[in-house]
């Protein structure tokens, strides 16, 4: 049960992110035309500030991550990654569970995300776990679709 564990990633675990991160959003540069946000966010900030969080799968130590900001109002999800080696595992099942819950810790009753609306596969995922679509808007070069879950 150890891969199971979600923890929070400690400065060792930073090019684990990077690896896990750039794996995940890799397939979409080409798509999208530009490079998805969380590749080019700074991996060590994020995690020295409390934000990442990881887990192991088949295989690694580290085969998703999420990255989070707390609001006064909701927990922002800014990125949820999973190695492509590890997709069909219940790895990005157990980390939205584990954002829920950790919205839910922090005292939060609201998960927001954004994702970019060339991601269609998102797009199908998200509401299966009860995010409903607020928005489209485009941020610079980013189209993007905002969700959001109450936890109520």
């Amino acid at each position: 049960m150890e891969r199971e564990q979600i923890r929070p990633a400690s400065a060792a675990d930073v090019p684990a992110v990077k690896a896990v991160t750039d794996a995940a959003y890799h397939p979409y540069v080409e798509r999208i035309g530009v490079v998805p946000q969380p590749m080019e966010a700074d991996h060590a900030a994020d995690v020295a500030e409390g934000k990442v969080f990881v887990t192991g799968g088949p295989g690694r130590e580290v085969a998703g991550l999420v990255v989070v900001e707390a609001h006064a109002d909701h927990l922002f999800l800014d990125s949820i990654a999973v190695h492509p080696d590890a997709h069909g595992t219940g790895v990005g099942r157990r980390l939205l569970r584990f954002v829920d819950a950790h919205a839910r810790a922090l005292g939060l009753t609201e998960v927001r995300l954004y994702t970019n609306a060339m991601m269609w596969e998102n797009q199908k995922i998200y509401p299966k776990y009860g995010y409903e679509v607020v928005e489209r808007r485009v941020d610079g070069p980013y189209d993007r679709v905002h969700y959001r879950k109450r936890l109520i």
